[in-house]
């Protein structure tokens, strides 16, 4: 019996047993919950829903991964952080002994409602229109997405009752501890080369470019990828001529490493959303993902963060988010099976990403 199979038994029994009535109204919210399983980059993208959330006075749970949870450690905006990972049982099983809440959001894939009903969430809030819907047997309310092109904080956000949140501010999230590691001298520039995936990476020969554009200027290029992507830095510098940080670091340590950086420049992945909590200037490059859905929005407008894109590319074309049909929605979700090779992510060029990262780049410090 494997790990997942345990945490589904543990999740739907203890669900059962929690919540047995279907809530149609929440009372006096003191205590929410925010359940999911989100990659690092979304699960990032809650803040604007932790931030509103706290600013009505509500004492905010949220689940995270644990290799993401140490970004927490300071607790911004007061949140606790509870590590939640499906193939590992203990996990689910530290969670069913929390609770109960009197508000759960799930954002995202609404099967997460079965984990916050085995929290005893004793209101459920989550989006509509997800499938099947068995995933929604614990939801007391299912809203909309945006009718209308927004971000997915905002749109996330939206699932709680009440003003939006203040926009993100610097200093909103405290730097987390970390162990020292020898990070890089001087002005420097942080060029991520990894991705979620094949049709996110830019290519190679792109990044070698930019880091010699970027030399050229009196910033120093570090290669950043996550473990088991230390060969696409080589790639783009296999004669190591600047320093890679490639697989060496954790989050909280890549926090650092991007916090004192003069520019972030990354794929549309997780890394390039660690920029805006760190107040870095950011060049987010795009190829298959929506820069509208991603983008900044109403709640990091002030972040220095920007997004490079060809808008309008032509097998950007299927209108789904979270599995949810929606008109506006211009991305693409294929795989490599399906995409021999990402002409999206190739369109941008590197006059593009080096224009923005030198117009972005932080002054020099003192």
């Amino acid at each position: 019996m494997g790990e997942r199979f345990r945490t589904r038994s543990l999740v739907v029994s203890r669900a059962f047993a929690r919540r047995s009535v279907r809530s149609d109204a929440p009372g006096c919210v003191r205590t929410a919950l925010v359940a999911h399983n989100l990659l690092l980059g979304d699960t990032l993208m809650l803040t604007g829903l932790v931030k509103k959330l706290a600013s009505q006075g509500i004492e905010v749970t949220l689940l995270a991964s644990p290799a993401a949870a140490p970004l927490y450690a300071r607790r911004p905006y007061g949140v606790r952080v509870l590590p939640f990972r499906p193939a590992d049982a203990a996990t689910a099983a530290a969670l069913v002994s929390e609770g109960p809440f009197d508000l759960a959001v799930v954002p995202g894939d609404n099967r997460y409602s079965w984990l916050a009903a085995a929290m005893g969430a004793e209101h459920i809030v989550a989006h509509a229109g997800d499938r099947p819907w068995t995933k929604d047997w614990f939801v007391d309310e299912a809203r909309p997405y945006a009718a209308q092109p927004a971000s997915w904080t905002d749109m996330v956000a939206d699932l709680v009752d009440g003003p939006p949140p203040q926009p993100f501010a610097r200093g909103d999230w405290p730097a987390p501890p970390f162990a020292p590691f020898d990070a890089p001298k001087g002005g420097y520039a942080v060029l991520h080369v990894g991705a979620s995936t094949p049709l996110k990476r830019w290519p190679a020969e792109r990044w070698a470019q930019l880091a010699r554009r970027l030399e050229a200027r009196g910033v120093q290029p570090v290669w950043s990828a996550g473990r088991g992507e230390e060969a696409l830095a080589a790639e783009a510098d296999p004669q190591s001529r600047h320093r890679s940080f490639a697989g060496m670091l954790d989050l909280a340590q890549a926090w650092h490493l991007v916090a004192n950086a003069r520019v972030l420049v990354s794929p549309d992945t997780g890394i390039a959303h660690l920029g805006r909590v760190a107040w870095t200037p950011t060049v987010a490059i795009f190829g298959p993902g929506s820069s509208v859905v991603v983008g900044n929005g109403d709640f990091w407008r002030d972040t220095p963060w920007r997004a490079v894109t060809r808008d309008a590319f032509p097998c950007r074309d299927q209108h789904v988010l979270f599995r949810r049909e929606i008109a506006w929605v211009q991305r693409c979700g294929r795989g490599p099976s399906e995409c021999a090779r990402p002409a999206c992510m190739e369109a941008v060029s590197v006059d593009e990403v080096a224009a923005s990262a030198l117009a972005a780049m932080a002054p020099p410090a003192r």
